[in-house]
């Protein structure tokens, strides 16, 4: 039997020829020296290096790439380097635009690197101009600490935190390393080594300036903040990498730049684009606003349902950024998908992915069922035939309103109840849907001759199941 010793002899000499750029470096890592089999150790150690020499032309393949300092794929391809993103806490959960910055954190741990999650305790305090028109309201210490605990619960879902792996993920909140920080230290071991010029220069301060709203100096020093960050947590936790929404691209030199300054170590950055739909929309946002990760906040079938509704050329590009399916996979979905877009494959394996991430199997499998109910060619009498308990089940998730049952005792006019339901913004969107043939109230298509409801539409005597068009089902509760 091979003593220790000659194992990792053997490794060595192994390594030398499989991988003689890194031989003599890996031989004396802690990993290297632990491993007990020669085999576990050159095929993790040549795993490590195909996977971090691979992570920026991944991340370019996905366009999840935008700008980068020069130096950072070579740092990447050197050594496990520690890397961090900042999150804001304005909620206490994070939402479907948070999960960029998330997927880069996976993407960075899986390829051996080691990810840091900044919560922004202190910048929560002050709000980031970044892409703000106006200034934002300051979030009181019991609300920001409130969030900052929701966003770290919410993390720990994507990243491995254990502490038997050499790149565990870690949480830092930035207030812990301000709240002691007094003005004066702060004016004169920050703020003399960035210039005046240098922070008007930013595009977050220009667009701000040039507008009516102006900006306030607690926003102006917002870069300053996160600059010291990158400065803090580089001395402190050796961190050489920082990543962010292409937004953010200055806040992050202004770091980079500080770190110069000060005479710190390495530093380097990139940066991805900033989503838009197809249609020039904001991503991320629903009819009914943020598409939350919190099931309180946005029900895993919602959740869901955004997904399976992206257009085409969206579905495209958001799921080579939000899974980490194989590139060569996607490729396949796409030219399944195109010639039959009315079968939405591609809509559909995203949709899958995403809500297993961030909710689970069964969760994903529940929102497959009533999708398959509320969108299928069941009837009224299907819908009648189901127990209150089957029904409710099948219900789970779906948007619902509140309406007084009391106002069933008379005759109730549709229109206005669509309207005040909140199901369409007007009484003449309601109307001219109606006209068109594209609403059903419990599977029965509602047509201008139907101008009143009554108790006898109500469902297991409490519900109605109004369908919007072809892809919007809302539930109205009576109470």
């Amino acid at each position: 039997m091979l003593s220790k010793v000659n194992e990792q002899h053997i490794a060595f000499q192994l390594l030398l020829i499989l991988c003689p750029s890194k031989s003599c470096q890996l031989y004396k890592t802690p990993l290297f020296l632990l491993t007990t089999s020669i085999f576990d150790n050159i095929n993790t150690i040549l795993k490590r290096e195909v996977l971090a020499t691979n992570f920026i032309p991944e991340l370019q393949k996905r366009g999840l790439l935008q700008d980068i300092i020069p130096g950072t794929e070579e740092q990447l391809a050197k050594e496990m380097t520690s890397g961090y993103v900042g999150f804001d806490p304005t909620s206490d959960s994070l939402h479907i635009g948070s999960m960029l910055p998330i997927i880069l954190l996976m993407h960075l741990q899986k390829a051996g690197h080691k990810p840091y999650a900044l919560i922004g305790g202190a910048t929560g305090m002050i709000g980031d101009p970044s892409g703000k028109s106006a200034e934002r309201n300051l979030l009181d210490m019991d609300t920001l600490s409130k969030n900052v605990e929701g966003i770290k619960k919410q993390l720990s879902r994507f990243l491995n935190f254990n502490d038997n792996i050499p790149n565990k993920a870690e949480l830092v909140n930035n207030y812990d390393w301000f709240k002691d920080f007094n003005f004066l230290d702060f004016i004169r071991d920050v703020g003399k080594h960035i210039t005046v010029n240098y922070m008007m220069s930013k595009d977050s301060v220009k667009n701000r300036l040039e507008g009516t709203s102006g900006m306030s100096f607690t926003e102006f020093t917002y870069q300053l903040i996160q600059g010291y960050d990158f400065y803090y947590l580089n001395k402190e936790n050796n961190i050489k990498l920082q990543f962010g929404g292409a937004d953010q691209w200055g806040n992050i030199v202004t770091g980079t730049e500080m770190i110069r300054k000060k005479g710190g170590s390495d530093a380097f950055a990139f940066t991805c684009p900033l989503l838009k739909k197809a249609d020039g929309g904001k991503f991320g946002k629903s009819e009914s606003g943020n598409v939350w990760l919190d099931r309180e906040k946005t029900s895993p079938y919602a959740f869901y349902q955004y997904w399976l509704n992206v257009a085409d050329e969206d579905a495209k590009k958001l799921i080579k950024i939000f899974t980490f399916l194989p590139l060569s996979k996607i490729d396949e979905l796409i030219k399944e998908h195109e010639g039959a877009e009315q079968l939405r494959i591609l809509q559909k394996k995203l949709a899958e992915e995403i809500t297993i991430m961030v909710h689970s199997k069964a969760d994903f499998d529940a929102a497959i069922k009533t999708t398959n109910f509320l969108f299928g060619k069941n009837t009224n009498e299907d819908l009648n035939a189901l127990s209150k308990e089957e029904f409710i089940e099948l219900m789970t998730g779906v948007p619902f309103v509140s309406y007084k049952k009391d106002l069933l005792n008379e005759s109730l006019d549709i229109i206005q109840f669509l309207s005040d339901t909140g199901i369409f913004p007007s009484k003449g969107e309601a109307r001219k849907m109606i006209q068109g043939g594209g609403v059903s109230i419990n599977r029965t298509k509602i047509n201008k001759d139907i101008t009143s409801l009554d108790k006898s539409y109500l469902l297991k005597d409490k519900f109605m199941l109004i369908n919007k068009g072809r892809k919007e089902v809302h539930l109205v509760t009576f109470e």
